[in-house]
């Protein structure tokens, strides 16, 4: 770095602008002995004219390749590469741009390497995850596929690029049932003695400025399964606490009876007798109601028209009904699927949904039929939602958790399988499927 390239760039123009105008006068005068003056001045210009462009040239020589430095630094920022840096030996407002590059691209370097290695983490507990996640763009193709999703709905192998669409026709049937319902909900793969069970939620956000759809498909098996043994307990102290608090008033009522007997006081017999009679009668509906759901009978198919079948249904519970088409027919045990029904529809109407908006609607399916039953309530959280269909479970206060329960177990022993998902715009979407 020469010597002059130290001084500010206002004071080294001065000065080679001071120089070459003394000499150009200078020169000026000298030519005037032989020229005219404008001749000898417009001489004097184009002799110094090209050494005032050399030395200008040559002064400010290392100030360009500076410039082209910075312009291709910031090129490399905006590629992504923030690991070059300048160097500036001058003082002054050079070396403070300079000085200011540099701490930019290091502040910039470091917040690309805190952000890759965040990336990296988020990639390793994204692909890692048990929950299986799906990320499609706006054109419906995979952006990305965590490794359970490639196991759950590729066969191990990639999904990205691949059309979302083409990957759910070769799914399994409720996988994709699962997707035509829409929203988020449950549902089940497998037989009975092997089933699994899924939550499914999809979510849309805006990416890079197009909207995208994050699907997750979470297991939910071995939870459930550690809540029914849960579920179970609770059960066991429910039968306990119900059984005694019937039996032990009709044991003391019986010592009592004896006692008047024993004692010729017939005339409040009566009165412990009713007594005795009305905790029986209540132990008897309690145990006969736990019992209808621990032994449901194998369903006796018959085929039944559904207009007909609804209209007595009608005239039990209110309902809107919703029939395509309106005179088909179905192989099921009416008394069963009017118990499963009933629940669901008075489930419907104590959700807080307005009267009318109770809908039961009835679609046919390829070999099968979809039954919906509808409301405009409050709908579940994903708590209530994962456990809804455990028997016993239940949210009211004085419920016994078992309408759900049975009616899973009623579809189920139809062929069939049952589904609960939250609607868009608020309430509950209770589906259930009966094959042919």
């Amino acid at each position: 770095m020469r010597w002059w390239h130290r001084f500010p760039l206002s004071l080294i123009y001065a000065l080679l602008a001071g120089v070459y105008m003394l000499a150009a006068v200078a020169l000026a005068f000298w030519l005037q002995q032989w020229l005219r003056p404008w001749a000898a001045a417009l001489t004097a210009i184009a002799i110094l004219l090209p050494l005032l462009v050399y030395h200008v040239r040559r002064a400010f020589a290392p100030m360009h390749s500076l410039f082209r430095a910075l312009a291709g630094s910031v090129a490399t920022y905006r590629d992504g590469d923030y690991s070059f840096g300048l160097s500036w030996q001058g003082r002054g407002e050079l070396r403070e741009l300079v000085d200011s590059h540099n701490q930019l691209g290091d502040v910039l370097r470091e917040q690309r390497l805190a952000l890759v290695q965040r990336e990296l983490l988020l990639d390793t507990m994204v692909q890692n995850t048990p929950v299986a996640m799906v990320l499609i763009d706006p054109a419906r193709h995979i952006v990305l596929g965590n490794l359970a999703a490639r196991r759950m709905l590729g066969n191990g192998r990639r999904l990205e690029g691949q059309s979302f669409e083409a990957i759910l026709t070769n799914a399994n049937a409720a996988v994709r049932e699962a997707f035509d319902r829409g929203g988020d909900g449950m549902f089940t793969i497998g037989d009975a003695d092997n089933e699994d069970i899924y939550h499914l939620s999809r979510r849309h956000f805006r990416l890079n400025g197009r909207m995208h759809e994050l699907v997750m498909l979470r297991l939910l098996t071995a939870e459930l399964r550690r809540q029914e043994v849960q579920t179970w307990k609770k059960v066991i102290r429910v039968i306990s606490h119900e059984l005694n608090n019937s039996l032990a008033p009709i044991a003391s009522l019986a010592h009592s009876g004896a006692e008047l007997l024993r004692r010729g006081q017939y005339e409040r017999l009566p009165m412990a007798l009713n007594t005795i009679e009305e905790r029986a009668r209540h132990l008897e509906g309690f145990i006969r109601d736990y019992a209808r759901f621990a032994k449901l009978p194998s369903p006796r198919l018959e085929a039944v028209p559904w207009a007909l079948f609804l209209t007595q249904l009608r005239s039990q519970v209110d309902f809107v009904a919703d029939l395509h088409p309106e005179d088909g027919i179905a192989r099921f045990d009416a008394a069963q699927m009017e118990q499963a029904l009933l629940n669901l529809l008075k489930n419907a109407h104590e959700s807080g949904s307005q009267a009318e908006e109770v809908r039961l609607a009835l679609r046919r399916l390829p070999e099968a039929w979809r039954v919906e039953v509808l409301d405009r309530g409050s709908g579940m959280n994903e708590a209530v939602l994962s456990n809804a269909l455990l028997p016993f479970y239940s949210t009211k206060r004085n419920g016994t958790g078992l309408g759900l329960a049975l009616a899973r177990e009623i579809a189920e022993a139809h062929g069939g399988r049952i589904a609960l998902l939250n609607r868009e715009g608020g309430g509950l979407c209770v589906s259930i499927v009966l094959p042919d």
